[in-house]
């Protein structure tokens, strides 16, 4: 029988034996622990040498943010005490583990560790990781001189920690002054530390170091180690660790340290830890089945990230500002027209944090509101690339911040190519929304239409008999409204002055649906009295695109144009209409994020379909450009409801309509159309009533009458 035992620095409450067959050899494990003793560890040395087939060595460095006690010096010494047996640190072998468990996690849960904030304490110690994580991300730290020297300092880079590994030589024997590991600099260094591990997202870190931390630091982390056993799991559980991704195999129902396995497969084979070559331990790998461990210390969490970019969509957004909304008070007009036009140049910056979304599936995500600063005017006046530099700052901060998708909102995405070029340059994913807006548009108005009950219900699988317009409809939104509405309503009206466009529309919209009744125009007011419902999705940054006062009463208008193509003024005119501001969204869990002009806990399709994607773990660029795939509004519909999205309570230019208002709204419009109906049947009347043949006179005959006492009399 063989023997392998690993002598571990570590604590010896967690020593444990078992006897197991192993690549066909039976042998008998032991783990000893020496409470960081290196004389206790040198004595076991010498007693196992003559007894144990192969000895692993783990090494534990100091937990507190210092000068590490023990280096690969403190190792080799270790090592070479025992002399007739070989001894193993395990190093190679833990580096793949380690490595592959990154790569695993990546691929089963889905780009994982795009743009994550990654704390690593040892970049030298993990090299070999640290380089395959700069696959994934650019937002890695590396503690080294602050743990190794007591500096207060953390590199950001790959090219940091190379240039601090050509000096290291130096800093290995440099002990330093007393001044620098007590008093303000160590507590300066620890608090560098924790303050580091707070904004993480992912901490690489061996298990042991990471026992005078907690909750502050360690709450919602992934946390990638080595070697986590069921005490260290509750533990982590303890202090809100979100998950964590092991280097370490399950195997015999023990966690067995890369220096312990290392030492079992030097036994088994009879090999010296230089003979064993890579290929050896893929073969003993693949022929174990050993797989990483993703453990979830609280049950399943996963939370993706994600940035969203907004702008003012007027001067009045300014105002928001308390000294701005009092400067314009005793200012000039001119005042306003500057600042609106200094604001287009102003870097991006962070207006909110989007936090508490969560999706039935147990997904969470968290994201950011990115501001840049012009309005719709400015946006317009400058050039696409103007704007196109702007939105890759913002796509910069965004990815520095962790997010792992990035989101177009209002104008940013009507710009130049409609996020084409943003999506090629930009170092993560973009989407510009117009997928769930045009999917939301339609929710939205479909649903309004069953309030409202002024329609017939259909009869079987025929459609719907109604009239729908929609204004704007060679646009990204437009068309895809265009295509659905071509699938349920009777008749359907395309109104855009794209001449050119609205036939190549239609011709592709009859490819797809041949039954559909299609009319097209260049004018909306044309046909505007006669329409069920309008959808206007235009980009005409506040321009008149119809007259109100023509439409119908009881008519559902969509408005899903920002700026709006009806203002409030406008909407005011006709009581007996409903206007909606297209389809929010009811966001999933407990929201909390700053006003963006709509209820707690809503926000509008285009963010809706940025966080269902990072829900959803879709990290691509999913709606860009102008010609928008009606598959993916389905998709992207689906994935919402999948994910916990609803359709908010719909809104209009005042807030959200309640019941008693579309009651409101209906009975106005039944009202006006009896009106209508009387107004138009009383010329009917009029007109019948003249065209009715008078009776003719009969004419009179002369009778000779007698004259009598009474005629006489009545005569005189």
């Amino acid at each position: 029988m063989k023997h392998v035992v690993s002598i571990s620095l570590g604590g010896s409450h967690q020593d444990f034996e078992f006897t197991a067959r192993f690549l066909g050899q039976k042998m008998t494990v032991r783990r000893v622990g020496t409470d960081g003793s290196i004389a206790k560890a040198a004595k076991l040395l010498k007693h196992w040498e003559s007894r144990a087939n192969a000895i692993g060595l783990g090494m534990v460095p100091d937990s507190s943010a210092g000068p590490r006690r023990f280096n690969e010096k403190d190792g080799a010494r270790l090592a070479a005490v025992a002399t007739r047996v070989p001894v193993t640190t395990g190093a190679r072998l833990g580096e793949i583990f380690l490595e592959w468990a990154v790569r695993h996690a990546q691929i089963k849960l889905g780009a994982y560790f795009n743009s994550a904030k990654v704390l690593f304490f040892s970049g030298l110690a993990q090299q070999r990781l640290a380089q395959s994580m700069a696959e994934y991300t650019d937002n890695l730290q590396f503690a080294d001189p602050l743990l190794q020297l007591g500096v207060p300092k953390l590199l950001t880079s790959l090219d940091a920690l190379a240039l601090y590994a050509r000096g290291a030589h130096y800093a290995a024997n440099w002990t330093p002054p007393r001044v620098m590991t007590v008093g303000l600099l160590q507590d300066w260094a620890k608090y560098v530390l924790r303050r580091a591990m707070s904004s993480a997202t992912v901490i690489v870190a061996p298990v042991h170091e990471l026992d005078d931390f907690g909750l502050e630091e360690l709450g919602g982390k992934t946390i990638i180690t080595s070697t986590v056993n069921d005490e260290r799991i509750a533990q982590f559980r303890d202090k809100g660790v979100n998950m964590i991704v092991d280097g370490a195999p399950f195997l015999f129902h023990h966690v067995l340290a890369p220096n312990l396995l290392d030492a079992m497969i030097i036994a088994a084979t009879g090999k010296s830890p230089d003979e064993i070559l890579d290929d050896d331990y893929l073969e003993i790998i693949t022929d174990l089945q050993i797989e990483p461990r993703i453990i979830y210390p609280n049950g399943f969490r996963r939370v993706n990230r994600f940035a969203f970019v907004i702008h003012p969509l007027s001067q009045e957004y300014f105002k928001k500002i308390k000294a701005i909304d009092v400067l314009s008070r005793v200012s000039p007009p001119v005042f306003m027209d500057a600042l609106e036009r200094v604001m287009a140049y102003a870097p991006p910056f962070v207006y909110s944090k989007v936090t508490g979304i969560k999706s039935p599936t147990g997904v969470e995500a968290e994201g950011w509101l990115i501001s840049v600063g012009g309005t719709p005017k400015e946006i317009m006046s400058h050039s696409p690339e103007f704007t196109y530099r702007r939105l890759l700052d913002a796509a910069k901060m965004a990815k520095r911040l962790g997010a792992q998708i990035m989101g177009l909102g209002a104008f940013t995405k009507v710009v130049g190519d409609a996020g084409v070029t943003v999506a090629k340059r930009a170092p993560l994913p973009i989407t510009t929304g117009n997928s769930y807006s045009a999917s939301g548009a339609l929710w939205a108005a479909h649903d309004a239409v069953l309030r409202m009950g002024l329609l017939p219900k259909p009869v079987g699988k025929e459609r719907v008999k109604f009239k729908a317009m929609v204004v704007g409809a060679t646009g990204a939104i437009g068309s895809v409204c265009s295509r659905l509405l071509a699938k349920a309503a009777e008749e359907v009206y395309l109104v855009s002055p794209e001449t050119a466009k609205l036939l190549a529309l239609k011709e592709s919209i009859l490819q797809e649906t041949p039954d559909a009744k299609l009319f097209l125009s260049a004018r909306a007011d044309k046909d505007i009295a006669d329409m069920d419902m309008i959808v206007t999705a235009t980009s005409g940054a506040g321009k008149k695109v119809l007259d109100i006062m023509k439409v119908k009463p009881g008519c559902v208008i969509t408005d899903v144009a920002r700026p709006l193509d009806l203002p409030p003024e406008e909407v005011a005119k006709r009581p007996d209409v409903l206007v909606i501001e297209s389809g929010e969204i009811q966001l999933p869990g407990d929201v909390k994020m700053k006003n963006i002009g709509l209820p707690q806990g809503v926000a509008y399709a285009c963010l809706a379909e940025t966080i269902v994607l990072a829900l959803e773990g879709r990290f691509e660029n999913f709606t860009v450009g102008r010609a928008i795939e009606w598959e993916k509004v389905r998709e992207i519909y689906k994935m919402g409801l999948k994910h916990g999205m609803k359709l908010a309570a719909i809104s209009g230019v005042n807030g959200p309509f309640t019941d008693e208002d579309i009651a409101r709204v209906r009975e106005l419009a039944l009202a006006a159309r009896a009106q209508q109906a009387a107004a138009a049947k009383r010329p009917q009347q009029r007109a019948v009533k003249l065209a009715r043949p008078r009776p003719v006179a009969r004419p009179r005959t002369a009778v000779p009458r007698r004259k009598t006492a009474e005629t006489g009399a009545a005569a005189a």
